[in-house]
């Protein structure tokens, strides 16, 4: 079987980090018969540039009919100004609805070879190996009403909503203790009930759930203790569960964790596995074009697609073993390298990763 997957390139680095990427399909074409077939389309700034949109019509019509797609990285300070209802955002968060890709897998691991390049101690941070689930298509990014407006006094203000159904959350929730049952068995839900009537739904649900899971170890934290303990004692965690905005916010604190935000993957699903897969950063207009970026988290999505929405599970451990063999050669880009190493670019780094898949 043939997979057909949408390569978006997006804006900065994206067009690096997933031209890297597509190198490394084609490379488990050549060296292990895989199939697959690739579109190219826009989103996000490249998009408006284009189309005047930054989710064209094409873009959504490819995505509907694609596998698995694999996203670079959207926005950048010349689209500051754009309408705020077509800037790449916000084309990326229509994207996500328009699938109903609300389960958000933010892996954050940490290669043996890079201990000490986390900004924790190596005794805090060795070994580590966690799963932050982020509910993707709701919450306060997606709640109704919202806006600035003008008070009669002449006052500006802001409001956004934060919302969510019984149904968002059990869907969700339930999509954590699955992953939980698959892995250590423990899961922690992430909320500010104290505060949050709509979060203290969200504990009501997560405790109802549970129920259903007397083998998986549940525990609820608020999220300011949570952020405190990711840095203070992060191998005490094996898979949180949380909103939208506190999982945006907890999974690039976790980043730092594995010594830099470009080791970082993310999978986006929908009910039947169907995935958008995208490194956690962002779209680094400051290195774009100078071959400068880290294309491993990219790549790393890549090996989530395969395993996760592609059914390829050997091939994505070949990625990652390729990628743990290059930083156990001492390979280093320069977000992951330490003041007296050498650095590589993005190409090299590529190279090196195609090189040691075997």
């Amino acid at each position: 079987m043939t997979d057909k997957i949408l390569l978006l390139s997006g804006d900065g680095i994206g067009p690096e980090i997933v031209g890297a990427t597509e190198r490394v399909i084609h490379a488990l074409g050549h060296k292990y018969g895989y199939s697959y077939d690739l579109e190219h389309s826009l989103l996000g700034g490249c998009a408006i540039d284009a189309d005047g949109d930054s989710l064209p019509q094409k873009t959504l019509e490819l995505a509907k009919e694609a596998d698995a797609i694999l996203l670079g990285a959207v926005g950048g300070p010349r689209w500051d100004k754009v309408e705020r209802a077509i800037r790449p955002e916000r084309g990326l968060l229509r994207l996500r609805a328009e699938l109903d890709l609300y389960c958000n897998l933010r892996p954050a691991v940490l290669f043996p070879a890079l201990v000490n390049s986390s900004s924790l101690k190596s005794e805090i941070v060795s070994g580590l190996d966690l799963m932050i689930i982020r509910e993707l298509t709701s919450g306060i990014y997606f709640g109704q009403p919202r806006g600035v407006e003008i008070r009669e006094d002449g006052e500006r203000y802001g409001y956004n909503t934060l919302t969510y159904t019984e149904t968002e959350i059990e869907r969700i929730v339930r999509s954590a203790f699955e992953i939980a049952s698959k892995r250590s068995g423990r899961l922690c839900s992430v909320d500010k009930a104290n505060v949050l009537e709509v979060t203290e739904l969200w504990r009501d649900i997560v405790t109802e759930v549970s129920k259903d899971y007397p083998a998986i170890s549940l525990e609820h934290m608020y999220v300011d203790n949570a952020a405190m303990q990711l840095v203070r004692d992060p191998k005490q965690f094996d898979v949180l569960v949380t909103s939208n905005m506190f999982g945006d916010i907890l999974s690039d604190l976790a980043a730092m964790l594995t010594g830099s935000i470009g080791m970082l993957p993310s999978a986006s699903l929908d009910d039947a596995a169907k995935g958008l897969f995208e490194p956690v950063h962002g779209s680094a207009p400051d290195i774009a074009g100078q071959n400068l970026a880290n294309p491993i988290a990219t790549i790393l999505s890549l090996s989530m697609m395969l395993k996760y929405s592609l059914k390829e599970p050997d091939l994505a451990e070949k990625i990652e073993q390729a990628i743990s063999t290059v930083l156990d050669a001492g390979l280093r880009t320069a977000d992951i390298s330490l003041a007296d190493e050498s650095t590589v670019g993005t190409d090299e780094m590529t190279t090196a990763i195609i090189d040691a898949m075997k």
